[in-house]
Formats: C-alpha cells, sequence, structure tokens
C-alpha cells in the first residue's frame, strides 16, 4: 500500500463530544491517494469494473454557532475497483465558500441551527444564509461528477477519476440546483429542480448529454417550500409540494422552522420531460413528507412512483438528547418514521392510490440501475441505529412477494449509501439468457468504531443477509457522510469518446 498525502488545509476545528462531530462522525482532514488497499476478507470481486464515490459532511473550521450535522464541508471519499484491485483517494470539494474561509482561517457562515444573523457574510441557497458545501449528494452526468447541496446552490464539478476539481457547472441557473438531479443514462439527459423564497418558488431543468442547459422552466407554488428530491420516467419528470414547509409567520422575522402545515395535501407536479408550466398534471395524495424515491415508471395509464413515506414528518423531540433533541430527532428515521410506500397516478382519471410496501423503518433505498424508469422487483433499503442518523444494516426488499432479506451490522459498525453495482454481463441485453435482477453487489464503506478503522466491504446483492464477502482497509477513518453513487468505467470512457467527437 502506497500513500501519497496531498498539502494540508487549514482548520480550527477543536475536539468535541458534538453528537455529529465526534465518533463515526468525526471530521478527517487529510487527503490521500493509496495505489492499491490491503484486502483484510475474501477477495474483490473481478466481474465488477468502476468507482465509488461517497460525499461526506466533514467541517473543517470550528462553528461559529451550533453544529448542525449537514453544515460540514464536502468531501467527497473515491474507490475505484478493476481486475480484482482497489485503490483510495479523497478530496475537499474547493467551492467559493471553501476556498473562502480557506483565505480567512475561520468560518465565515452560520449554520442551519444558527439565526442568519451570524454570519459575517451574506449566505447562499434557498436558506439565505448559509454556505454552499455542496456536500448533500453526489451523481455522474456527462463524464463529470457532481457535488450538490440540500439547499440549492452551486453544481460543483469534480473529475470522478482523479477528483480534481473542475469549479462549478456552467449551466447552473441563479437560483441553483437542488440536490439529487436525475440521469437518464439512455438519453444522456440530467433532469435538475431548484426551489426557493422568491416566486414562482420552484424551477425545472434539463441538461443534455453535452453538458448544456436544454430546458428551464418555472414551476409554480403556493410559496416557499423544501422539496429534497425528483424522479423521472421515460416521459415524465416528478416534483413534489408537500406540507412540511417553513412557518410563514416566522420566516417574516427571518427564522427557518420547518413546520407540518395541517390540512394540506401532499401534490405531485408531473411534468412532460420538455413540458411548460401548463402541461403540469398535478396529482393530490396523503400529507406527508419524503426524502428520497427510489424509481419510478410508467405502467398503461398509470405512473408508479415509489419512496419512503414519513408517518410523522414532525417529530417529537429526542428528551435524552438534551440541548440537540430537536436536531437528533429530525435526522433520526425511528422518529419521523420512514417507510417504503408507493403512490399510482392514474393519468386519464387524476386519481391518487397508495399502498405501504413494508411496515420496516428504512431509508436511502438503491434499485438495479437498469431498471430505472421501469419496473423494478428489488429495492435495497438501508436500517439506522435508533435516534442517529447512522447506517447500521440492510434490507432487501423484494416488493413482488412482499419477503424481506435482513442483515444487521455488529453494533459499533456503520455503513454508508450503497450502490448495487450489475455483476458485469448482467444487462437489459442479457436478461433473456438468466441474470436476474439482483444478480450483483452492494458496494460501501464501513466505519468500525470499536477499532477506530474504515473499510471498503461488498455485499451479494441476491443474498445480504451473508453479510460482507469482502472487505478491504483504508488508510484512515473516515467520517460517516450521506449520498454515494457508481460510475462504470467503462461509461466514462464512452463519455470521454463522445466529448471528444464534440470538439472534432
Amino acid at each position: 500500500m502506497q500513500i501519497t498525502r496531498q498539502p494540508p488545509v487549514r482548520t480550527t476545528l477543536e475536539a468535541s463530544n458534538h453528537p455529529y462531530l465526534s465518533g463515526p462522525w468525526t471530521p478527517v482532514h487529510e487527503e490521500l491517494d493509496v495505489d492499491e488497499l490491503e484486502v483484510i476478507e475474501g477477495e474483490i470481486p473481478t466481474d465488477i469494473e468502476g468507482i465509488y464515490l461517497r460525499n461526506t459532511e466533514n467541517p473543517v473550521h470550528q462553528p461559529l454557532g451550533r453544529a448542525h450535522p449537514f453544515d460540514g464541508d464536502a468531501m467527497v471519499h473515491q474507490v475505484s475497483i478493476s481486475g480484482g484491485k482497489a485503490s483510495y483517494r479523497n478530496r475537499f470539494v474547493r467551492t467559493h465558500c471553501f476556498t473562502q474561509e480557506q483565505l480567512a482561517g475561520g468560518a465565515i457562515w452560520g449554520g442551519l441551527m444558527d439565526p442568519p444573523a451570524l454570519s459575517k457574510r451574506p449566505g447562499f441557497g434557498a436558506h439565505g444564509s448559509l454556505k454552499d458545501t455542496g456536500s448533500t449528494d453526489i451523481i455522474v452526468h456527462a463524464g463529470t461528477a457532481l457535488a450538490t447541496f440540500y439547499q440549492c446552490g452551486e453544481a460543483w464539478q469534480i473529475d470522478p477519476v482523479t477528483l480534481e476539481n473542475r469549479g462549478k457547472a456552467s449551466w447552473g441557473p441563479i437560483d441553483g440546483v437542488s440536490a439529487h438531479p436525475k440521469v437518464d443514462e439512455t438519453t444522456g439527459e440530467l433532469m435538475f429542480f431548484n426551489y426557493s423564497k422568491h416566486a414562482p418558488f420552484m424551477h425545472y431543468g434539463v441538461v443534455d448529454r453535452a453538458g448544456q442547459l436544454a430546458h428551464y422552466v418555472p414551476i409554480p407554488l403556493p410559496g416557499p417550500r423544501l422539496p429534497h428530491d425528483m424522479a423521472i420516467t421515460k416521459s415524465w419528470s416528478i416534483l413534489n409540494d408537500m406540507p412540511l414547509f417553513w412557518d410563514a409567520d416566522l420566516l417574516e422575522r427571518d427564522i427557518h422552522a420547518a413546520r407540518i402545515h395541517e390540512g394540506i395535501p401532499t401534490r405531485f407536479a408531473l411534468i412532460p420531460r420538455y413540458g411548460q408550466p401548463k402541461d403540469i398534471r398535478w396529482f393530490e395524495a396523503s400529507p406527508t413528507y419524503v426524502l428520497h424515491w427510489t424509481n419510478a415508471y410508467e405502467e398503461g395509464d398509470y405512473v408508479v412512483l415509489e419512496g419512503y413515506y414519513q408517518d410523522k414528518p414532525m417529530p417529537d423531540p429526542i428528551k435524552e438528547a438534551g440541548e440537540y433533541s430537536h436536531m437528533m430527532a429530525y435526522v433520526d428515521e425511528h422518529s419521523f418514521q420512514s417507510r417504503l410506500h408507493r403512490w399510482r397516478f392514474n393519468l386519464t382519471t387524476g386519481e391518487t392510490t397508495e399502498e405501504r410496501l413494508s411496515d420496516r423503518i428504512v431509508e436511502f433505498g438503491m434499485i438495479n440501475p437498469d431498471y430505472l424508469m421501469r419496473k423494478n422487483r428489488y429495492i435495497w433499503s438501508t436500517t439506522t441505529r435508533p435516534g442517529w442518523f447512522l447506517f447500521n444494516g440492510y434490507v432487501r426488499h423484494d416488493t413482488q412477494t412482499g419477503a424481506e432479506q435482513v442483515f444487521e451490522l455488529p453494533e459499533g459498525i456503520y455503513a454508508s449509501e450503497s450502490p448495487m453495482v450489475q455483476r458485469k454481463g448482467s444487462t437489459s441485453k442479457k436478461r433473456q439468457q438468466g441474470f436476474a435482477e439482483d444478480d450483483g453487489y452492494l458496494v460501501t464503506f464501513l466505519i468500525n468504531e470499536n477499532a477506530g478503522t474504515s473499510e471498503l466491504a461488498i455485499l451479494d446483492a441476491s443474498d445480504v443477509t451473508r453479510g460482507p464477502i469482502c472487505r478491504a482497509a483504508l488508510p484512515h477513518k473516515i467520517s460517516s457522510g450521506v449520498h454515494s453513487t457508481w460510475v462504470e468505467h467503462a461509461k466514462l470512457r464512452k463519455d470521454a469518446e463522445f466529448h471528444r467527437s464534440l470538439m472534432g
């Protein structure tokens, strides 16, 4: 294992017993390159070839006020797998705010739990006073990794192979880009949305395969909202207007407090991929809040949407957490009670029907990527430690039979969001030859708080009850994180060839 260290970043962060600045959420500040990871159990499969990227909330400076787990600076951790071997590197995302705080030698902006006046400079995003960290989501489009912020910042570009920072995406609109844009790999298009505190309160856009903004239209809403995710089908993009949003009276005093608004239904906006506001089909459903969707597809006269319905989107404080009681509840799945759910929108009658797919509290699900926008059978969800935003296991849901496979990690070991990676050859063209939808792997990082180490881990997607079939040691203990993605090496080569053709 040969380790190359990058020049250190400036940090003022002090040791803390804050629940999300310590333990498995302890930030790491060194940036490393490792040519080959040491395998400590099993073997790295030779039938996967690609890159695993995970975004991380990783604070660099001492907070000006009360730290929230979503305030951290973006750090991307990467593992590249090929020929049964794996390399590792990690880098901070050099957003404008990260760079300015490096120059200042300390924090400039307050966080999600702080009054806006605490920030030393005007902030960014829908909230208006936060720093744009790019630390929520990460996807790959047109050969470039995009790190995005849940409150709508710039889309920050990174080379997925080298993790070299490439600055903000040129196509990003003035109201920014929310986390969770979606990519249609068949067409190469990226669909995104943003939201704000000024009319029309939401926009929707499409970026083409060449990385150019091809479509951008308003999605008029009654007022400021807090959507987090979107979904796509072959014909439609699905946006939402949910009854959990900022309290209007408090917002007039510049206090950003999310509240459930009784009597307001959940609404879904179905817009054709290149549609105009007049083309939107609105559907109503039971009131809830949803952080993440797993898939959407068309089925006859219906559009079907699946995701994690919250039974209690405004959870009770966790009293044992003391001064962090509200914060801990709002990031705890067992408090807001998220469960797998299905919505069916009848395009003929305009009616919505709903059904619960599982009674188990789960979130952060993945599907076989070959089934995006198509009817899928399997969903791989994560479970969490009660009271915490920490992944402690997996559930494989069979939506056809209702059966579930469950794997729980040992106490003190925590996972990351884990893409389902198809085994080489398990493509739609080969499906008729006997390849199954669950023919592949889950790729993840593990944080072993008992040993003070971190690992790359790979699970068999067809039988998660086996636990990791392979583990490889990382060079340092990394912080727990948020979203992740997988991109095939072959896909990156194809994108590179396409862009070379554009240049003549």
